[in-house]
Formats: C-alpha cells, sequence, structure tokens
C-alpha cells in the first residue's frame, strides 16, 4: 500500500533542503542520484553549498573496517550541528545501515531515520513519519521492494549516467559482506535498461556506465549465459551513445562473448575493470574466489590481443588471513606481469559476520603495512611506465571539469579512461562539460596523462544539455553543485551553519 506523505513545505513557505552524503562504489553513486531524485520528487530541494540543509541523508558503504568509526564519527559532529538547526533531520541509508539496523539508533539516538539497501523508495515517507511522530523510524526490507533504477533519479552529471542493469550477488566470498546486505542478484530485463539508455541519451548523455556487483553475471536470473554480451552490444547501437563502460565483472564468469563483444563495439571503451583480490592461488581458494591465477592471465592476455590499447585496472587485498609473505610474492609477480594502468589496493579489515572474520592465522598489522607500501610503490612504478608509453599519442577526451583556481588546465578521460589534464592555449575555443577535445599527451604522472600542445573540440548533444542547464540556472551553478558536482566521494566534512 502506498503511503501518502504532505509536501515537506505544508506546514512553511519555504521547501525544505537536503543533501545527500556518499560513501563508497559506483553502485552507492547510483543509489544516491535515485535518493536524490525521491527527494526533489517529493518536494525538497538541494542544499546551497554554503548552507546546512534541512535533511541530511548518509548513503553508507560497509566493506572496510573503519566504515563503522567514520560514520559514527560524522554523525557525532551532526548532533553538534542539529542542537542549533531545530527540525534538521539525519537519515541513515546503504549497507551499513542494513547491517546494523536499529544499533544506529542506539549508538546516535539523532538520527531520525534509518533504512536499507531494499527499500529506498520509503525514504521520503520515513522522514515524514519521523516528524510528524517526533520518533526515530527504522524500516529495513530483507528482499528487494523496487528496483532502484525505477526510481526517481537527480543526476549530477549532463554527460555520463550510471546504469544500474543488477543487484545483489550469488558468490560467496569470504571476505565480502555485501551479499548478506544486498541480496541474491536481481537481473532487470534488458528491454528496460535499453529503455533507460535511450532516456538518458534523449536528456544529453554521451556516456552510460552500466552497472552490477557481478556484471558480466548478468542473465543468470533468466538463464541466458550469453546475455551481458548481447547487452553491451545492444547498448553500444543505441542512437547517441558515444561511450559504454562497465563495473565491475568477476573473473570466473568473464566469457570470450564479453571480449568479443568489446572488441567489435566501437562504443565500448578499451578499458577493463578485473579485480584480482590474490596473486596467491592457495589464498584464492581461502577467499572463495572460484578463479585462479592461470584463469586471470589467460583473460587479460585475451583482452589485449583483440584490444591491443585496453587499459587494466584492478582490485587487491593485502593481509588476508594465512597470507605468507611466499603469497605476497605471487600478488607482486603477477602485478610484475599485468601491467595495471591502475589498482585500487586495500588492507584487509576485518568484516564481522564473514566467514573471514574468524579464519586463523590473522596477519599482523605491521606486516600487512609493510607489504602494502611494497605493493604500492611496485604498482605506482607501472603505472607510471605505463602512462610515459602515452606520451606522444593522441586522445580524445570526455571534458568533465572547466579550469578553476586550483588548475589552469581543463580536465576530462579519454577513451581508456585515464585521466588527462589538458592546457589551453591563449585564445583557444573553451569547450563545455560534456564536449570532446582531441589533443596529443605531452607528459606523464603516475596518475594522469597532460597534454598541453594545443587541442581541437568537438561539440556533443551533452554540452548542449549543459548549456541547456547553465541557462535553467541563470548561469550559475546548480544549488549545491561545486565544480566537480555534487556528489561526494568518501567522508564528508560537516559544515556546520555559520
Amino acid at each position: 500500500m502506498t503511503e501518502l506523505i504532505d509536501s515537506p513545505t505544508a506546514s512553511g513557505t519555504t521547501p525544505r533542503s537536503y543533501e545527500v552524503k556518499t560513501y563508497g562504489c559506483q553502485m552507492n553513486v547510483h543509489d544516491s542520484e535515485r535518493l536524490s531524485g525521491l527527494l526533489d520528487d517529493a518536494g525538497y530541494v538541494q542544499a546551497n553549498t554554503d548552507d546546512q540543509a534541512d535533511v541530511v541523508v548518509f548513503n553508507t558503504c560497509a566493506v572496510r573496517e573503519n566504515a563503522d568509526n567514520r560514520l559514527y564519527g560524522n554523525l557525532g559532529q551532526l548532533a553538534k550541528v542539529k542542537e542549533n538547526h531545530p527540525g534538521l533531520q539525519i537519515a541513515v541509508g546503504g549497507c551499513m545501515a542494513q547491517k546494523d539496523r536499529d544499533t544506529i539508533v542506539k549508538k546516535a539516538p539523532w538520527v531520525d531515520v534509518v533504512f536499507g539497501t531494499h527499500n529506498m523508495g520509503s525514504l521520503p515517507a520515513l522522514l515524514e513519519r519521523a516528524r510528524h511522530n517526533e520518533e526515530a523510524q527504522v524500516e529495513i526490507l530483507e528482499s528487494l521492494d523496487v528496483f532502484p533504477s525505477t526510481l526517481p533519479s537527480r543526476r549530477e552529471s549532463q554527460h555520463s549516467g550510471w546504469v544500474s542493469i543488477s543487484v545483489g550477488c550469488n558468490n560467496t566470498c569470504t571476505f565480502c559482506i555485501v551479499p548478506s546486505l544486498r541480496g541474491k542478484e536481481k537481473d532487470r530485463r534488458p528491454g528496460d535498461i535499453l529503455a533507460e539508455v535511450e532516456a538518458l541519451v534523449a536528456d544529453g548523455v554521451v556516456e552510460v556506465t552500466l552497472l552490477g556487483q557481478n556484471v558480466n553475471s548478468y542473465g543468470a536470473e533468466f538463464r541466458d549465459k550469453g546475455a551481458f554480451a548481447k547487452l553491451l552490444r545492444a547498448v553500444g547501437n543505441v542512437d547517441g551513445i558515444e561511450r559504454v563502460r562497465f563495473t565491475s565483472p568477476h573473473p570466473a564468469a568473464f566469457s570470450d562473448d564479453v571480449i568479443d563483444a568489446m572488441a567489435e563495439t566501437p562504443t565500448v571503451m578499451p578499458q577493463l575493470h578485473m579485480p584480482l583480490q590474490s596473486g596467491s592461488d592457495t589464498i584464492l581458494k581461502s577467499m572463495r574466489r572460484s578463479y585462479r591465477t592461470k584463469r586471470f592471465m589467460n583473460i587479460l592476455d585475451s583482452v589485449r590481443e583483440r584490444i591491443p590499447h585496453a587499459a587494466i585496472t584492478t582490485d587487491i587485498i593485502v593481509g588476508f588471513p594465512g597470507e605468507t609473505e611466499g603469497d605476497f610474492q605471487g600478488t607482486m609477480d603477477i602485478v610484475r606481469r599485468a601491467r595495471f594502468s591502475q589498482a585500487f589496493t586495500f588492507q584487509y579489515s576485518i568484516r564481522p559476520g564473514t566467514p573471514a572474520a574468524t579464519m586463523d592465522n590473522q596477519v599482523p598489522k605491521d606486516v600487512v603495512q609493510e607489504r602494502f607500501e611494497r605493493l604500492t610503490a611496485l604498482q605506482d612504478e607501472i603505472a607510471w611506465d605505463e602512462n610515459k608509453a602515452q606520451i606522444g599519442r593522441e586522445v580524445e577526451v570526455l571534458v568533465t571539469k572547466l579550469p578553476h583556481d586550483d588548475s589552469p588546465r581543463l580536465s576530462g578521460r579519454a577513451e581508456d579512461n585515464r585521466l588527462v589534464h589538458v592546457g589551453i592555449p591563449e585564445g583557444a575555443q573553451m569547450p563545455r562539460p560534456g564536449d570532446f577535445v582531441t589533443a596529443t599527451v605531452t607528459e606523464a604522472k603516475p596518475y594522469f596523462l597532460l597534454a598541453d600542445s594545443g587541442f581541437s573540440v568537438r561539440a556533443s548533444r551533452a554540452g548542449d544539455a549543459y548549456d541547456r542547464a547553465q541557462a535553467d540556472s541563470c548561469g550559475a551553478p546548480s544549488p549545491g553543485q561545486g565544480a566537480a558536482g555534487a556528489t561526494n566521494l568518501g567522508m564528508p566534512t560537516i559544515r556546520p551553519r555559520g
């Protein structure tokens, strides 16, 4: 039964403002856009950057051990703000909320609403109920209520869009808490996905990223092993889409038909994020990762054979329980062979409720730290070498950020997703966010490229959409939106109203 709620302006003339703070992965960024869209539809307005919002929503992550401390630390800061801001409401959602449930209210009784990963659509009603009843509302569902992508959305980019093709995960990795928080995999129908992509194109989007916990296992629910490859081709052929990306795949389910689709669909970008986690077969078995290093390297070899200029990134965990120096050297060896353009490296942290949390032979913190430093030093060296190989190469960059006080260059992503900062010659035509520039790489750093020898501009529909958005806001950024957009990755700084 649908709950009818009053408008947040019902008791006054000024709409209540909101701010959504996002921690964690791309799926959470996607979900935060949905939460913002729900609040917009309910009559709230996005808060200005310098103002304290009337409603603060934390969309949380539970992957790492220190996520708890960070959340409760930020909630503690907001408790002081709430004392000076009558009517301020605080909502906590996402994976941490799904895990901790009413514990959040017990630890932070000033929180008004707690909602989980399966009932994001309930947020406006829960906020109104908490306000009306003057008591905290905790609502956690055990299965998906409404597929998140069917909810309203407030996108923070005119040029790029996230498209969720599945939620949940059928794997049982011993270090991961996500399956218990997001549930078993549920797949959207291909027609619904394509309809969303077409709607994004109509709104000016030129780049989409397909999202799933294990994106290439898409189709498992309706028993079509080739569904993801077919979907890649279909999305890539939508008129108006210029770039298609996806994240994150699983090596065990990564098949040749997906590589063929990547190689044969011009709009699918030459970029692959392939999580390794460990270069030791012993540790992979203990992690319950259903592949081994030979399989992993064969995938990389096949991708590079079909797509020679592909940039490949990865995830690596250091210090998993039982990891020996020999196991760690296996990881170092794979990193040397794989030549990743970038690696997201993590020190293993215990997550209560996961099998790995109670395993014997937990690795001492000082050993984990020392190994982590060796790994990051090696990967930084490799990434720099790989970036140096790009010097002299012509790249087409999708502009995402214009010059500002901290940087005289415009910024964006090349087709292989490398970050490129482009110098602007005197008198040059200034592109808009969403336009494309073609430039030659002149210098390389470990984490980005520089292109300072001039560029040509190709205007796009996304640039036109940016112009329309600027005109709608009288030439100023939308409320709450800085130069890089309003979605915050990582933990925020709470600004009390001054």
